[in-house]
């Protein structure tokens, strides 16, 4: 990453995910309507925002992190994995995703549902069969990535937000659903970068809080584009929040208030991000970037 130009880095640092995941499930000895379903939504698009943070963060500490691209790939398949879980009947039931038909609205259910496990468990397996880092560093990887995608991280935020449908919850109560739904992996993508990195106790320290005021940062964001985003750049409808019956910032705080909100986690999340000592810029170009967003 030595060019100056952010979106070309930004860009370089998505085809290297785009080239390097299709690879890790076309190669798999599996049933070929499983591998077409897990495909399916691999291909379907997406910023692979959580691969290219990891990517940025192992290069602020000065790092090769191509060599890491297994890791990489498998924190898109955990996040690939929970939209398809996501839009499923039984949670958000979304028709559309990235501009096209869900998983379920093409290969059913019940399909929907394995390319979803398949995914995540692929990603430990991936991890696991990594030849960048060492036995020991794999296996803290692997353990901090089940905490931030199982019931203390990711499940549990899902559980959060679907107790909270057609209810006003309090501030609180919105911030640990997104904590967990959106945040975890989030930061889970920095922590494991600085790891691999060989990152100290204080960096990571530092750079843990980064990724809490981050992912809520970006969680806000979201919200606000389902009030007025475009539907035709975002991909899915919007509004859904509201029909879904879900607490979002701007009900709670109006999208006036949500807008503050935001303005503030951004400031707090670059105030960690400086306090870890390392090359911050295209980390604080990126924050930028997620929260300007227009899908």
């Amino acid at each position: 990453m030595n060019t100056d130009n952010f979106l070309e880095i930004l860009q370089n640092s998505k085809q290297e995910i785009d080239e390097a995941l299709p690879a890790k499930v076309e190669s798999l000895e599996t049933r070929t309507d499983l591998k077409e379903a897990m495909l399916y939504s691999i291909l379907a698009g997406g910023k692979r925002l959580r691969p290219i943070l990891f990517l940025m963060t192992i290069e602020a500490f000065g790092k090769d992190s191509t060599q890491s691209i297994d890791v990489g790939c498998a924190i898109e398949m955990v996040h690939t994995y929970s939209l398809i879980h996501d839009d499923l009947p039984a949670m958000d039931n979304d028709d559309f995703r990235r501009g096209n038909l869900t998983n379920h609205k093409v290969y059913g259910e019940a399909m929907a549902i394995l390319a979803g496990d398949a995914l995540l468990t692929l990603a430990f397996q991936t991890i696991a069969q990594s030849s960048a880092v060492t036995s020991d560093l794999i296996v803290e990887l692997i353990g901090k990535l089940a905490v931030a995608a199982g019931p203390e991280g990711m499940v549990d935020g899902q559980a959060a937000d679907i107790e909270a449908e057609g209810k006003t919850i309090a501030l609180n109560d919105l911030e640990h659903i997104h904590r967990h739904k959106t945040g975890a992996l989030l930061g889970y993508s920095i922590v494991a970068g600085a790891k691999i990195a060989g990152g100290s106790k204080e960096q990571i320290a530092q750079l843990t809080q980064f990724a809490h005021h981050l992912g809520l940062a970006f969680q806000i964001q979201d919200d606000i584009l389902d009030v007025e985003g475009d539907e035709s750049v975002i991909g899915k409808p919007i509004g859904s929040d509201l029909e879904n019956k879900k607490s979002t910032y701007p009900q709670l705080l109006t999208l006036e208030g949500a807008k503050e909100k935001l303005v503030q986690e951004v400031a707090q999340a670059k105030e960690y991000l400086y306090k870890a000592n390392i090359d911050h810029s295209w980390l604080e170009k990126f924050t930028d970037y997620m929260v300007s967003r227009d899908h």
